[in-house]
């Protein structure tokens, strides 16, 4: 277990090291000049000099980078060119919606498309495996704007249950955080649970299919104990591969969502910091989201060595 954790926490890093190089230098062949943003067209030479310089910005590209690298690494990720506060704060200041949205999400999904996807399998070909295919058919098809715009018109404009938009920060009103957060994640959760639904139910169909399972069905186990111990134990690996994915998307990638619900996530951070060009913003952000991600994928590579031993040994 030791040597196939330590191969992973290796792959780990160099694939962050090998992220940042990149998220570096793509940001630096973007077009615009952020000092010229900042000061203005009317900025003088000298001010836009100036600038530059106080932002590191005529220094070589190797010593931004390494410098860069150390903010990274010591937790002094610079300061937003725009918004004049430190990168650090801005990014938890948006954690406080981003991580509860994801993780309800993904909770709830799991919770939904287990069971909907186990219960498929189990009636194959039936009226109810119908239903759950049509149900994920659906929730893959539908755009998660509109889902979203639909339910804003039912539960805030019609029955005026939830707020249509915006976020109550925690310590202000715990409360009415949660209720600004309904809607986005059963929005989310949706569409998540859709594909989940349907990996779940391929999964299990597979499983069902194999000798053992026959046999555990001949040793005169119930019906319960072969889907708990046989079924769900041997094809979680697939449906574990599909949940650390949707976490990190939902993570990185729930801007479409937060638009709608006009939450102040990383979603919609990163998409205004690279509208205003805030260099050390945006490299700072996408950073962190990748290696969120990746960091999600190392403990789903470490959970598959704990559910099936002969992952370890390859």
């Amino acid at each position: 277990m030791f040597g196939y954790v330590s191969r992973k926490f290796l792959e780990l890093i160099l694939t962050l090291l090998f992220v940042s190089v990149v998220i570096f230098l793509l940001l630096r062949v973007i077009p615009g000049d952020p000092a010229q943003l900042v000061l203005g067209l009317n900025a003088s030479p000298e001010s836009l000099a100036e600038l530059r310089s106080e932002l590191g910005l005529t220094k070589p590209l190797s010593t931004q980078y390494f410098s860069w690298l150390k903010s990274i690494f010591t937790g002094r990720l610079g300061k937003s060119i725009f918004y004049d506060k430190s990168v650090g704060s801005l990014i938890l200041s948006r954690l406080q919606v981003t991580l509860p949205l994801t993780f309800l999400a993904t909770i709830l999904s799991v919770a939904i498309a287990v069971p909907m996807g186990l219960f498929a399998a189990i009636n194959h070909k039936r009226t109810a495996d119908f239903g759950v295919i049509i149900f994920s058919q659906l929730g893959l098809s539908v755009p998660a704007f509109w889902l979203g715009i639909l339910a804003l018109l039912l539960f805030s404009v019609k029955l005026n249950f939830l707020p249509a938009g915006g976020f109550t920060e925690w310590g202000a009103d715990p409360l009415a955080a949660i209720k600004s957060l309904v809607l986005p994640v059963l929005t989310l959760t949706v569409i998540q649970s859709a594909a989940l639904t349907r990996m779940t139910r391929s999964s299990a169909l597979d499983v069902m299919g194999e000798d053992y399972v026959s046999t555990a069905r001949g040793k005169g186990l119930s019906e319960g104990k072969v889907i708990y111990k046989h079924v769900l134990a041997n094809g979680f690996i697939s449906i574990l591969t599909l949940i650390g994915l949707q976490a990190g998307q939902l993570l990185a990638g729930a801007v479409i969502v937060e638009s709608v619900f006009h939450l102040p996530g990383l979603g919609q951070l990163l998409i205004l910091a690279v509208e205003q060009r805030d260099l050390q913003l945006v490299q700072s952000l996408v950073t962190f989201l990748v290696g969120a991600i990746i960091l999600l994928n190392f403990l789903v590579d470490m959970t598959y060595g704990i559910l099936d031993p002969r992952i370890r040994l390859k």
